[in-house]
């Protein structure tokens, strides 16, 4: 009975999700089906088998915030890459001070991180700290293509400089005090940089919409199905947009649906 009881919570569950994505389109579908099997069928196995489940945790930890762009635009944009990158650099020191805190534990359970095989804790604590560091351009990188305004770039910068502190202490000092430091600096910086991120974006900027016309990554299109309701009857009804190429602004200035990070949307086919 229990078993059964699973199968069918199982079977729900996959038909809501199908329900959901039927309301979104292929390109959302299409991540959301890759990292289901990334995580269930790559990352889970390879925690028993070879350190490297660590970065590949990162990439499915990554693509969740590329999901949510690509269904609220239906495409994928450099802009967009902002926010996945942000996560996958965070994610390895964030793991990395886990591994050192808990490698008894990891020992335990027969999971290969990557601090059972550095005694010492030096190349943990470089790995964590230099993965700090490729945190630092994501800021400049945010107001260069026009997502936030200068000051993000200076709130990142001091909180990514926090972060990079506290790794470097502990690779100079590799105790469980500074591990536990680099810790609880990894959990402040998060939501302190989504939350700059969200504060500062900009609204829409015609001159960058006309400068930079190409930040578009072009993705195989196809055809949807879209529900749009009748105001005078109620009815709904189902209508085939066929893929013909159009020109899009960059999502950070023009989304089909609202998003934390992009300003209000103003979609205008050309």
């Amino acid at each position: 009975m229990q078993s059964l009881g699973h199968l069918l919570l199982d079977l729900l569950a996959l038909l809501c999700w199908h329900a959901r994505l039927l309301q979104a389109n292929m390109l959302a579908a299409g991540l959301a089906a890759s990292n289901l099997v990334l995580y269930a069928f790559v990352y889970t196995p390879l925690k028993q088998v070879h350190p490297v489940n660590t970065w590949v945790g990162a990439v499915v930890g990554a693509i969740p915030p590329l999901l949510g762009w690509a269904a609220a635009s239906g495409q994928i944009s450099l802009n967009g890459l902002i926010l996945p990158a942000a996560l996958y650099f965070w994610q390895i020191p964030h793991f990395m001070a886990l591994a050192y805190l808990c490698r008894d534990d990891y020992a335990a359970g027969g999971y290969r991180m990557f601090s059972l095989a550095d005694a010492s804790g030096r190349r943990t604590a470089a790995v964590a700290f230099r993965n700090c560091l490729y945190l630092i351009p994501l800021g400049f990188i945010a107001y260069d293509w026009g997502v936030a305004s200068g000051w993000f770039c200076v709130e990142s910068s001091v909180i990514t400089l926090a972060i990079s502190a506290a790794a470097f202490s502990f690779y100079r000092d590799r105790t469980t005090q500074k591990a536990r430091r680099m810790f609880h600096a990894s959990l402040l910086y998060l939501p302190v940089f989504m939350s700059g991120l969200l504060f500062h974006r900009l609204s829409d900027n015609p001159q960058c919409l006309a400068e930079n016309p190409n930040r578009i990554i072009e993705l195989p299109s196809f055809p949807e199905a879209v529900t749009e309701s009748e105001e005078d009857d109620q009815k709904k009804k189902v209508r085939y947009v066929t893929a013909v190429p159009q020109r899009r602004a960059p999502v950070a200035y023009a989304s089909i649906a609202p998003f934390p990070f992009l300003p209000v949307p103003s979609y205008v086919d050309q």
